[in-house]
């Protein structure tokens, strides 16, 4: 059983809860103009980035790999940063876009937390620290902060996956914090989870900093190919909030409505955890991972 003493934010039901399913979904966390503001924010900046200089402008040039080499040095360097990465059906083969811009992005990331004030506000908010207590971290550092979209008709489908395969700690120690700015539902791509996955399925696969080039690569064994009797839909409302173990199955359909399915996540993990110099996230001289205890919001 859980220990119910000292909790600051998750009832002793709660989070009996997540420890046994390895998720939770907590509604009307924040209020709906809460949502809507964020949500504004979110679209204001869909709108407003610039396509020039862009990875992904350069696609239908210049040879594969260096095309290669330039998206990976993106992706790879956007831990401290605010980068915007391309729904892969927003192109044709030819590699230009086939929908509006403003509607081509799949997910912004991965210093949302630290860069952009509405979203920093949230993170570091007095609440994540009251529920990141309630969670057992001893220091928790926030890090690989995201919007994703969900775009409509083209939102990619991501397989079933577990987020430390990403976040790669010893021992284990990531927690996803999921915040849905719009209804999440079957049709426009919520979230599906294999509750108490995270107690049957080990974390055996890990998402690196390939040490042959300049990208990224998988290593381990494959993905755990668990059952879709295993999954269960969690369709929330926007306001609320997701938590997510570490080790838990989740994934999520492509979205063919013509809603979009705009969500905010940042992840934590425990700072006195051994944090893997092969992760493909890794933390800049400039830019430690966030220590939610102290940092200001």
């Amino acid at each position: 059983m859980t220990n119910s003493s000292n909790l600051q934010f998750l009832t002793p039901e709660q989070k009996q809860q997540f420890e046994d399913e390895g998720y939770l979904v907590i509604p009307n966390f924040f209020t709906k103009e809460t949502a809507d503001g964020l949500r504004a924010r979110a679209s204001e900046m869909l709108e407003t980035f610039s396509l020039e200089g862009h990875p992904m402008t350069t696609f239908s040039t210049g040879t594969g790999e260096e095309k290669k080499h330039i998206g990976d040095a993106y992706f790879l360097t956007s831990g401290d940063k605010i980068r915007y990465f391309f729904e892969e059906e927003a192109f044709d083969k030819q590699g230009n876009l086939v929908v509006p811009k403003s509607r081509a992005i799949n997910k912004i990331g991965h210093a949302l937390h630290e860069l952009e004030p509405k979203f920093r506000a949230l993170s570091l908010s007095k609440q994540m620290k009251g529920l990141a207590h309630d969670l057992d971290f001893q220091d928790p550092r926030v890090l690989q902060s995201m919007l994703i979209f969900k775009q409509p008709k083209i939102g990619g489908e991501v397989p079933p996956h577990q987020d430390s395969t990403f976040l790669y700690t010893e021992p284990l120690s990531a927690r996803g914090f999921w915040f849905a700015l719009e209804d999440c539902t079957a049709e426009n791509g919520a979230l599906s989870f294999a509750p108490g996955s995270h107690k049957k399925y080990p974390v055996n696969r890990r998402f690196i900093r390939d040490p042959n080039s300049t990208g990224v690569t998988f290593r381990g064994e494959e993905e755990h190919q668990a059952p879709d009797s295993e999954f269960k839909l969690a369709e929330c409302k926007a306001g609320s909030l997701v938590l997510i173990h570490g080790s838990v199955l989740h994934k999520s359909p492509a979205n063919r409505s013509d809603k979009s399915r705009f969500i905010y996540t940042f992840h934590v993990i425990e700072g006195n955890a051994e944090y893997d110099g092969d992760n493909w996230l890794q933390p800049t001289k400039e830019m430690p991972f966030t220590p939610l205890f102290t940092a200001e919001p």
